[in-house]
């Protein structure tokens, strides 16, 4: 089997050939695969006959499917058939803006599609149907205590029921992936992407009552500055309430277990909360909503992206530390260390695979060497049970299969 070699290390142009390292030949086990154990071979670690995981993503997202199918009934009786159709397709303006910013967000080393459908299903239909319940359930209450509609008991529900019912069933989502699925909760950013998830499945389902509504009322006139306000120039606001929590819980994947996440997701919902019923309270109180805009929430979302830009220089970081050391005992060379940890490297491989017809395969080896540099991290931050094992040795084995297809391509000119 040929194997890869960059010649000389120029970022993003891969010069395939015989192997310039040395033993391991790529894709055969080292005699030391574990760069901080100095004993041992590696034995690859069976797979399991029957994945657990998905099994557990199925009946969720099955599950999931029944909450969003009753939701969707709701919003039929409550807006009509013909507007919710119209304000589900507005929706998606947003919808699809969002989705596209977390799918950069999470490129580095992506999340399983599985587990982003269940954070969108569950922003988009459980937590609106626990945020429903609760409020259905509180007005039952203020109409047997004989309370009258007043100021006071509008603000107090827009303002400090909604952010805590809402950021906490929304959390509660998140939580629930970290137990489920934590193999691949790997820290803060993982937890910002399934957040962000979360939090705009929530807000298109809140966007097809608040423009149904509209819809029905006023007609298409009417619906056209909320949708201004909802659809183009807040966007990311209940993406950015959820996202904190979710950020925390990501933090709880490097030091607490499963028992102790649920204090992180108390800890998280705080900024999530407070930012929330900071965004309700403007309607309220303030009288120039748009230069409150201009003045608080644009700040706010400058600094989200600050977190953002961060948060994601830490991944390359965390790749190249660690691919480093699988390159000092010879699954890699310097140079594809030096690509696949890199943003710049990664375009100038993904360009030269495309040009030769081997995008899919290159970016399938730039992303399970950024899981593997993950699975790695696990292990070096004491979490090793968490299948870290397994999954290194699936990875190594995948790695080596698309080294093989990329080694067959000639040298750049």
């Amino acid at each position: 089997m040929s194997a890869p070699q960059y010649g000389q290390p120029q970022y993003g142009q891969p010069q395939y050939g015989q192997p310039q390292y040395g033993q391991p030949q790529y894709g055969q086990p080292a005699a030391n695969p574990d760069p901080v154990l100095e004993t041992g071979q590696f034995v690859p670690v069976p797979a399991r006959r029957v994945d657990t995981a998905m099994v557990l993503a199925i009946v969720g997202l099955v599950l999931l499917g029944v909450v969003a199918l009753a939701v969707i009934a709701y919003l039929f009786f409550a807006v009509g058939v013909v507007p919710a159709i119209v304000a589900f397709v507005m929706a998606l303006v947003p919808l699809i803006l969002v989705v596209l910013t977390i799918a950069w967000i999470d490129r580095w080393e992506p999340e399983p599609r599985a587990a982003l459908a269940f954070a969108l299903l569950w922003g988009g239909a459980a937590s609106i149907a626990i945020a429903l319940l609760f409020s259905y359930a509180a007005m039952i209450a203020q109409q047997l205590s004989g309370v009258p509609d007043s100021f006071g008991t509008v603000f107090l529900s827009a303002v400090v029921q909604a952010p805590i019912v809402e950021e906490a069933a929304k959390g509660l989502g998140i939580l629930i992936l970290f137990w489920a699925a934590r193999r691949n909760f790997d820290g803060p950013v993982d937890g910002l992407v399934y957040g962000a998830m979360v939090g705009i499945g929530f807000a298109f389902t809140e966007n097809i009552q608040y423009f149904g509504l509209a819809l029905a009322s006023d007609g298409l006139g009417g619906v056209s500055e909320i949708f201004f306000l909802r659809g183009i120039l807040s966007p990311f606001a209940h993406v950015m309430f959820t996202a904190c929590t979710g950020l925390v819980i990501g933090l709880a994947a490097k030091r607490a277990g499963a028992f102790g996440a649920i204090g992180y997701l108390l800890l998280g919902l705080i900024p999530a909360i407070l930012l929330h019923a900071l965004w309700n309270g403007a309607s309220f109180l303030v009288t120039n909503f748009y230069g409150y805009y201009v003045v608080v929430q644009v700040p706010l979302f400058a600094i989200a992206i600050g977190v953002v830009l961060y948060l994601r220089g830490q991944e390359r970081r965390i790749t190249a530390e660690r691919l480093t050391e699988y390159a000092d005992v010879g699954w890699f060379t310097p140079a594809e260390v030096a690509i696949l940890s890199t943003d710049a490297g990664r375009r100038a491989g993904a360009a030269w695979a495309r040009r030769h017809g081997l995008a899919r395969e290159f970016t399938r080896f730039t992303t399970n060497a950024a899981r593997l540099a993950f699975a790695r991290q696990r292990t070096v931050t004491g979490r090793a049970r968490i299948g870290a094992q397994r999954d290194e040795a699936a990875l190594l084995g995948l790695i080596a299969v698309d080294r093989e297809k990329l080694s067959v391509l000639p040298p750049l000119p």
